[in-house]
């Protein structure tokens, strides 16, 4: 190429190879996972020269730079959140060795999100996108290119960032999870129009798919006449062979795949994970003396934004608890799944406080991180007998993968009020060596709960069909500094809760706060009750519990019980008591029966609905 030009210029007239996967092929060459591959620039700069040397003399003609995860964020996980501008500097010198003045030399920045739940501090990032940014341009890339981002709204903040420093190109590369649309649920051709919008000089995907997905991907979509088009797709699906994980894709089919990709118009070709010196090589000979082709959208293709038509819903046959909350006295009891194969007695107990006046059984999600039986199943048996169930789905069990599919199973069988908990850890249960996922938080969840209500999966991917989930978010009162429960309680408002559902309470002082204290939150709160079974439950419940605290009056009356008849009667009492003082503020109650005693919690719903009752002859 001789005196190198401005990348934009060259693309105008040629198509340009660009390298391919820098970390697996690492890792293809004996270094192990677990260390920071971006801090081998300074640790092992022979190993990296070495690299891009490799894909330079296979016909690359465009290297990046080693610093997919050279930011601040991602540095701190190895204690080298000092060194962000050192790396990215030397990353730069590294790379320009290799490529001289026949080669550019494009500064990688990757998505700080990286493929996690989609919450963050806006302004953090920009600091974290404009430091990394910046020590790429004063050590003299040619473009900045942005790379394996899943969500829309992440690269065009990088890209607010990043334009108003420099000229050099921009080229913004997303990662698609289902073909054709981001994570964060916006088609192509709008992606590729905001991109162009907000100032890039190119726009592609990279990451994730493979050639075939990729192209199936930029045939659908429109692309703005005045940007480049980019593809880096990885060496096909990930595998597991022999025991070992391997890409799929040969070079040669990346051979036949850089012509295809040619005829989309694209013109900075390259290769993502898994591709190696020899993928690159095998698309640089097919490419040779090739000139670029226009881009020619596909018919019928528009820029504006398009819309999924949704699947009409028939309407709820009864109102949701929110809705009948609002019009009268509405009692959620909460009765435990079994530990057991046998559900006889639980659905017993079912009938009973349906029976008695509950207008929803609400059932736990492994409660105490014990195994019990799936509340879904007993959920849809509740369903099919006219009982309205409220399941709990808590973030320890699943990954992202079964929290979708779960959900999507629940309004397949017509249960649709959920209550979003993180959930107890594994290792106070009974299979204390299991895992917690955690994969994301309560309030993560419930944003992606209300997302499958927009039509929209966790991935961005369209539903056809909107659910119509009514979530619900647990409230702790029993913590020292109150306000900030009540903030941590608006987070979850923020987030999309519907309703509110506390930890028991043991005395009207308290049940008299929360009320002052959640007034303003602007959503229905269901105070929680649970009758006390004797003296060492209350103890139990005292001073092992989580969120648990037990008045010292209420203590003393459980103390002088005698036996257990005694004791559940006096439980009982209390109880009652409680539920007359939350009813002077809630017109949301929430029982939680004990041990499977349904008869403590039936006999308090019965005096709830008696006490109504009076209350209504009184009033006429």
């Amino acid at each position: 190429m001789g005196e190198k030009r401005c990348l934009k210029e060259h693309l105008r007239e040629n198509l340009i190879v660009g390298d391919g996967a820098m970390a697996t092929y690492l890792y293809q060459q004996g270094v192990p996972v677990g260390l920071c591959y971006e801090e081998l620039c300074l640790t092992r700069p022979d190993l990296i020269l070495e690299v891009h040397r490799a894909y330079f003399e296979a016909g690359a003609r465009l290297l990046e730079t080693n610093t997919y995860g050279a930011n601040r964020e991602r540095l701190t996980r190895y204690g080298l959140e000092g060194k962000v501008t050192r790396i990215n500097r030397a990353a730069v010198r590294l790379a320009r060795e290799a490529a001289g003045n026949e080669a550019f030399v494009a500064g990688t920045i990757g998505s700080i999100l990286a493929g996690r739940v989609p919450r963050y501090d806006r302004d953090e990032y920009r600091d974290m996108y404009e430091e990394q940014a910046t020590a790429l341009l004063h050590a003299g890339a040619d473009a900045i290119l942005l790379e394996t981002f899943l969500d829309l709204e992440e690269l065009l903040l990088a890209v607010e960032v990043i334009r108003p420093l420099t000229e050099v190109p921009l080229i913004a590369q997303l990662a698609l999870i289902e073909v054709g649309r981001t994570r964060d649920g916006y088609p192509l051709t709008e992606a590729f129009r905001r991109l162009q919008e907000a100032g890039v000089d190119g726009v592609g995907l990279n990451c994730r798919l493979g050639p075939a997905e990729c192209l199936r991907s930029l045939e659908k979509a429109a692309v703005p006449e005045d940007v480049y088009l980019s593809a880096f797709p990885n060496a096909g699906r990930l595998g597991i062979t022999d025991g070992e994980y391997r890409y799929k894709s040969s070079p040669e089919y990346f051979r036949e795949s850089a012509l295809r990709l040619r005829e989309q118009g694209v013109r900075l070709i390259g290769g993502c994970c898994g591709t190696t010196p020899q993928h690159i090589r095998a698309m640089a000979e097919a490419l040779r003396g090739l000139s670029p082709l226009p881009r020619i959208n596909p018919e019928g293709a528009s820029l504006e934004r398009d819309s999924v038509p949704l699947a009409v819903q028939p309407p709820r046959k009864e109102p949701a608890i929110t809705e009948k909350v609002e019009a009268e006295r509405t009692v959620i009891v909460e009765y435990d799944p079994p530990r057991d194969l046998d559900i006889a007695r639980f659905l017993h107990g079912a009938t009973r406080l349906k029976e008695a006046g509950a207008d929803v059984i609400t059932l736990a999600d492994n409660s105490m991180a014990t195994a019990r039986m799936s509340n879904m199943a007993l959920g849809a048996i509740l369903k099919s007998r006219g009982i309205e169930p409220l399941v709990h789905v808590t973030c320890r069990d699943r990954n992202l993968i079964g929290q979708q599919s779960h959900l999507m199973g629940l309004w397949a069988l017509g249960i649709d009020q959920v209550l979003v908990v993180t959930g107890d850890p594994t290792r106070i249960g009974d299979l204390p060596g299991s895992s917690s996922v955690y994969d994301v938080s309560s309030f993560d969840l419930i944003r992606m709960v209300k997302q499958l209500n927009e039509g929209i999966s966790f991935s961005g991917k369209p539903l056809k069909q909107r659910a119509r989930f009514v979530v619900g978010a647990a409230f702790n009162p029993h913590v020292h500094n109150l306000e900030a429960a009540v903030r941590r309680l608006e987070k979850k408002v923020e987030a999309g809760a519907d309703f509110v559902m506390t930890q028991p309470v043991y005395d009207p002082e308290t049940i008299g706060r929360i009320h002052e204290a959640t007034r303003h939150v602007g959503i229905p709160v269901f105070i929680g009750i649970m009758p006390l079974t004797g003296f060492r439950n209350a103890l139990f419940l005292h001073n092992e519990v989580p969120g648990i605290k037990i008045a010292p009056e209420v203590m003393e009356r459980m103390r002088r019980c005698r036996g257990k008849e005694e004791s559940r009667r006096e439980g009982v009492a209390i109880a009652r008591e409680l539920v007359d003082a939350a009813l002077e503020h809630f017109r949301g109650i929430y029982l939680i029966t004990p041990f499977f005693h349904w008869r403590m919690t039936a006999e308090l719903t019965r005096h709830i609905r008696e006490r109504d009752r009076r209350h209504a002859v009184v009033g006429e």
